[in-house]
């Protein structure tokens, strides 16, 4: 008679525990996303290329900015209170402002392709002059605009490597780093710095 209701007892509080998990997990999908850990091969796997997006697909670029958006705004106070790594707060920047440059590269991929409809449709007699001359102030502010984006990419790129520079070197005289990280960080900063042809 005891051990039924031992295992009675048991079974009410094994239900109780799964139904309150559930509720808990029902409430608050999103409630604390766990990242994974920061691993070196990570770090800097983004295409740098100033190239813009192979499809131009405006729209998913758009998507890709505001996601990293959303990474990046609280990634300061998770720092703070030691959630999250210096670094990993300065790729989530990083990834941000190539975000931001990506989307006026694809941005002005699109003006380019719509430059080129225009003056089809102007030389076949579908369109005005006017018309194309809009598209033609559009695609010389849309260029600007990428050419803006793309110095403040290379600025913040070139921000990081030297901050990852100093880092690997602090670590290395705390016996934390190996000197091939050091060299490392010293050939990545060395790629930024040299002129672009």
């Amino acid at each position: 008679m005891l051990t039924l209701s031992a295992t009675l007892v048991a079974t009410a509080i094994a239900a109780l525990a799964a139904d309150q998990l559930a509720q808990n997990e029902s409430e608050e999908p999103d409630s604390f996303d766990i990242e994974p850990p920061l691993l070196k091969q990570n770090l800097s796997n983004e295409p740098s290329s100033d190239m813009p997006a192979p499809d131009g697909d405006v729209a998913r670029v758009e998507k890709q900015l505001e996601r990293a958006k959303r990474n990046a705004a609280g990634a300061e106070r998770l720092y703070k209170i030691g959630v999250l790594a210096k670094v990993e707060v300065e790729q989530r920047v990083l990834k941000v402002v190539r975000c931001e440059s990506d989307l006026a590269n694809a941005r002005l991929a699109r003006a380019k392709e719509d430059v080129a409809a225009q003056e089809s449709q102007v030389a076949a007699g579908e369109s005005t002059k006017d018309e194309l001359e809009a598209a033609k102030a559009a695609l010389a502010q849309l260029t600007e605009a990428a050419q803006v984006a793309a110095a403040k990419r290379e600025r913040a790129e070139l921000d990081t490597a030297e901050a990852n520079l100093r880092r690997q070197k602090k670590l290395l005289s705390l016996g934390s780093a190996h000197r091939s990280d050091v060299d490392r960080a010293q050939e990545k900063l060395a790629e930024l710095k040299a002129p672009k042809n």
